[in-house]
């Protein structure tokens, strides 16, 4: 008979390659998306569409705001490397702040380019597109915050060492993959 407080056994690998399977998924989403967007953009004769504004500028601040999370996200993971619980608990409470204030510059874009297009009549690729994109990334971002709160709690519990530490090298991860697609989105749209 089973034991219920028994634990399950410990498969060495299983969550890097759920890690890496994640990934490749969210790329491929990330990349039909894109793709999708070029296309519709490489059919239309003028860009962005005559009568609509032109991406809004605050997307400059979101994007050098994102790879902030990189940044602490590294720095996180070199702490627990070198079992420095402190700056852990820290940096990885840095990411997390600049998840939230990146989903905050979001919204700021996202008022600004809908008030600058409010007027217009063509309500087409072109909007749907930069709010499609935005909105999927976004999504993720929110993703990311919620497993990243759960990594934080662990951390300040002492969960984590430089021997075992499988969270904080997922939200790592993570996070540099949200911040290589933004870059990659704010090129898409702004250029």
């Amino acid at each position: 008979m089973h034991d219920p407080d028994e634990k399950p056994p410990h498969i060495p690998g299983a969550g890097t390659f759920g890690m890496a399977v994640l990934i490749v998924s969210l790329s491929m989403l990330f990349l039909a998306s894109m793709m999708a967007f070029i296309i519709m953009r490489l059919k239309a004769t003028v860009w962005p569409p005559l009568g609509l504004p032109r991406i809004p500028n605050s997307l400059w601040l979101s994007t050098l705001i994102i790879p902030l999370a990189s940044v602490t996200i590294q720095l996180a993971h070199n702490a627990v490397r070198r079992d420095d619980t402190k700056r852990l608990t820290f940096h990885l409470t840095a990411t997390f702040i600049v998840g939230l204030l990146f989903l905050m510059l979001q919204s700021v874009n996202w008022l600004e380019f809908y008030l600058a297009a409010r007027h217009t009549l063509f309500q087409g690729s072109y909007l749907g597109g930069f709010f499609i994109l935005t909105g999927l990334h976004a999504a993720h971002v929110i993703g990311g915050l919620i497993p990243l709160g759960v990594v934080i709690y662990r951390a300040r519990k002492g969960q984590y060492s430089r021997n075992y530490h499988p969270g904080v090298r997922y939200a790592a991860v993570y996070w540099h993959f949200l911040d290589v697609v933004w870059i990659m989105l704010f090129c898409l749209l702004y250029f």
